[in-house]
C-alpha cells in the first residue's frame, strides 16, 4: 500500500470517527462549507427553474444542496470502490470527472427543456406587453406592472412581483426593470424593459410619444415571433416531406430489386 493511500485511509477513518463520536456535527460542517459551493451555482439555474416547475414554492436552494450532495456521495463511493481494488491518479480523476457529471445533470436537463420550448418562451413576452401596452395607455407604469400580475404568463409573475415591490421601496433607478430581464432573459428582453423604464419617466406631455415607441416595438416583437413561429412549421413540414420522398423513393427502389431478382431467378 501507498504512502498516500495510506493517508488518505486514515483520513477517511479519523472523519467517520469525529462524526459518529459527534465530535464534529456534520450538518454543521456541511452548513459552514455550504457558502463555498454556492460559487457553483449557474447564474440561470434559478431562472430555469422557475420556468420548468413555475410558481414562487420552489426551493432553490434545497434542490442545489440535493445536487452537491449527491455528487459528494458519488465520489465518496467511487474512491471507496477504488480503494479496494487499486487506487492510481487516474481513478482519482475518474471519480472526479463521475462527481462533475452528476452535480451537472440536473442543469443539463433544465438547460435541454429549457431550449426544446424557446419558441414558446419567446412568444410569452410580446404577448404579455401587449396587454401592459394597454394598461399603461391608462395608468402609471408601476400601477399597470402592479395590475398585469393577475392575468400575466405564471413564469413571469415571481419576477414582476419583485420588480413592483423594489419600486415600491423608492428605487426609482432603472435596476429593477434590467434586474426582471436578466431572471428572465428571452430575446429582446433588456431592449423591452429599457423602453418601459424610460416609458415610466416619461412627463405627461411626452408620454404619448413614448407609448408609441413602446407600442412600435411591441408589434415588431410579435411580427418576428410570428414569423420564428411560420419558419419552425415550415422547417417542420420540409422534413416530413423529405422524409416521405425518401421512404417513397425507398419502398419503389426495393419493388423494383424485388422485381428484378423475381425475373432473374426465373
Amino acid at each position: 500500500m501507498s504512502a498516500e493511500l495510506m493517508f488518505l485511509l486514515i483520513g477517511i477513518i479519523v472523519l467517520f470517527i469525529l462524526f459518529y463520536t459527534k465530535r464534529m456535527d456534520a450538518k454543521k460542517f456541511i452548513s459552514d462549507i455550504e457558502p463555498y459551493f454556492k460559487m457553483l451555482m449557474e447564474d440561470d439555474y434559478e431562472f430555469l427553474l422557475k420556468l420548468k416547475y413555475g410558481g414562487e414554492d420552489i426551493d432553490v436552494n434545497a434542490l442545489f444542496n440535493k445536487r452537491i450532495k449527491n455528487a459528494i456521495l458519488i465520489f465518496v463511493v467511487a474512491i471507496a470502490y477504488f480503494l479496494f481494488t487499486s487506487f492510481t491518479f487516474i481513478n482519482f480523476i475518474i471519480a472526479f470527472i463521475l462527481a462533475v457529471v452528476i452535480f451537472k445533470s440536473p442543469y443539463t436537463k433544465l438547460s435541454n427543456f429549457y431550449k426544446r420550448h424557446l419558441s414558446e418562451i419567446n412568444q410569452m413576452l410580446p404577448y404579455y406587453l401587449k396587454s401592459l401596452e394597454i394598461l399603461v395607455q391608462h395608468y402609471t407604469v408601476p400601477v399597470a406592472l402592479a395590475r398585469s400580475i393577475e392575468t400575466a404568463p405564471e413564469i413571469f409573475k415571481p419576477g414582476l412581483k419583485k420588480l413592483i415591490d423594489k419600486i415600491e421601496a423608492g428605487d426609482s433607478s432603472i435596476d429593477p426593470y434590467m434586474d426582471f430581464a436578466k431572471e428572465y432573459p428571452v430575446r429582446d428582453s433588456m431592449r423591452m424593459m429599457r423602453l418601459l423604464y424610460r416609458l415610466s419617466l416619461g412627463a405627461q406631455d411626452s408620454k404619448q410619444e413614448q407609448l408609441v415607441l413602446f407600442s412600435k416595438n411591441v408589434s415588431t416583437l410579435q411580427n418576428k415571433m410570428r414569423e420564428d413561429k411560420y419558419k419552425a412549421r415550415l422547417e417542420a413540414m420540409e422534413k416530413k416531406t423529405m422524409i416521405m420522398l425518401f421512404a417513397t423513393g425507398g419502398g419503389i427502389l426495393a419493388l423494383l430489386m424485388f422485381a428484378m431478382m423475381n425475373m432473374m431467378s426465373v
